[in-house]
């Protein structure tokens, strides 16, 4: 029987922890050791504002444990690579040999706007007290706790996160300002009028939505209540307006986490991921990389589903399996659920705007609420965008999804219609 290779995974968030579930319940599965920097368990990030809303308590996002045959190791830091000698160095000192090394490491999020002085006219280059990033569930932890009915809260960002995390701090009562530095939500996934829905929808809930709104700096002012250092007292745009706040989130995209890469050596693609194959393998063939820190044909993801997707295939080559990543193609989810229950349903793929050559079939329906729109190109979707009842989305996100053509014997708008698969 053939011997199986040390895995070492470093990184123990949502891809790190279905690979190695993955190869931990496999038949003669290798043995596997997880160095996972958080001391929580895994759970799954996608959720992380459902916490902050007070709608999920934090255990409850917990992801499925991997098993005993995981050596799973908690607050364990990975500070180098040693690919010669073929040995991860711990913070801690420990050095742990492998055979086949994972990178794991995830995304680092773009930080809060830098604390620019305060009314005495001071400065200081620490987070000022306030001010947060929503990477990691103690993150969520602590904006659940600050946030509280009356609370000042601006979000920076106007993306998917961005979009959920305002609503859920106006859910928890907050006085929410999201600004956005383009002229519209989710620039590049949504066209003009589905922007323009969803901002209605977030305006109703009671956040004020401001658009084509830089942040340029912090304001700050002592921290109150005995304690030292700064805290947030407003936020600065571009414009050099003011405006006040006490909580900041700042949601504006994420880096790939690629330092011990860098280190190392390995191969960086154009977008700064850690450049990997169709194997998922780096420019050294025993070390791989998958998630949010692995670029594909240079192509970063950053997304829940395609990670889930290179866990899965390089389960497969690690258990010597013939599987291949050829990119994933998967659609942009978010609801938004009001103080009363109601759900606002977004679903967003491809092109939100045609090119020349394309199709576009476009319904509307004001009374309802509901916009949906397609963009096709010869037999193929390119895009889509879909708001209200999503409950039949999955004919077209099979197509999309599948690269698959569509029916030839049906109009463009029976994409649309109920008895079309929606």
């Amino acid at each position: 029987m053939r011997k199986r290779p040390r895995v070492v995974i470093v990184g123990g968030g949502m891809a790190g922890a279905r690979l190695a579930r993955a190869l931990g319940t496999a038949p003669d599965g290798p043995p596997v050791t997880v160095l996972a920097e958080e001391r929580r368990p895994a759970y799954n990030r996608v959720l992380l504002t459902e916490v902050v809303a007070g709608r999920y308590p934090a255990e409850t996002i917990a992801l499925p444990a991997t098993g005993k045959a995981v050596d799973w190791r908690a607050g364990a830091t990975a500070r180098e690579l040693d690919r010669e000698r073929r040995l991860v160095r711990c913070a801690d000192g420990t050095e742990l040999p492998y055979e086949k090394l994972v990178l794991a490491t995830g995304a680092t999020p773009e930080p809060a706007p830098p604390a620019d002085g305060s009314a005495d006219g001071s400065t200081d280059d620490a987070t000022p007290h306030g001010a947060h990033t929503l990477r990691t569930l103690d993150d969520a932890l602590a904006v659940a706790e600050a946030a509280r009915p009356g609370v000042r809260a601006v979000v920076v960002g106007g993306g998917p996160l961005g979009v959920t995390a305002a609503g859920a701090l106006a859910a928890r009562g907050c006085a929410v300002l999201l600004a956005e530095r383009a002229d519209r939500l989710m620039p590049g996934r949504l066209d003009a009028d589905a922007a323009t829905l969803l901002r209605s929808r977030l305006t109703d809930a009671g956040v004020e939505v401001r658009t084509g709104l830089p942040v340029r700096a912090l304001r700050t002012r002592p921290e109150g209540g005995g304690r030292r250092g700064r805290a947030v007292a407003a936020v600065v745009g571009a414009d050099g307006a003011e405006r006040p706040a006490d909580l900041v989130v700042a949601a504006g995209g994420v880096r790939p986490r690629t330092a011990l890469a860098r280190a190392a050596g390995l191969a960086l693609g154009a977008g700064g991921g850690v450049a990997v194959d169709d194997r998922l393998r780096t420019s050294d063939p025993d070390v791989y990389a998958l998630g949010d820190c692995a670029e594909h044909a240079g192509r970063l993801y950053g997304l829940a589903v395609p990670a889930q997707e290179q866990a899965d295939v390089l389960a497969d080559v690690l258990t010597g399996g013939p599987a291949r990543y050829a990119g994933t193609r998967s659609l942009t989810r978010l609801c938004l659920t009001s103080p009363d229950g109601d759900a606002f349903d977004l679903a967003a793929f491809g092109a939100p705007e045609a090119a020349p050559g394309d199709d576009v079939v476009r319904l509307a329906d004001a009374t309802r609420g509901a916009y949906r729109k397609v963009v096709v190109r010869g037999d193929r979707l390119r895009g889509g965008v879909l708001v209200g009842d999503l409950g039949g989305v999955g004919t077209l996100a099979r197509a999309w999804e599948g690269d698959e053509p569509l029916p030839d014997d049906a109009p463009l708008l029976h994409l649309l219609t109920d008895d079309g698969g929606l």
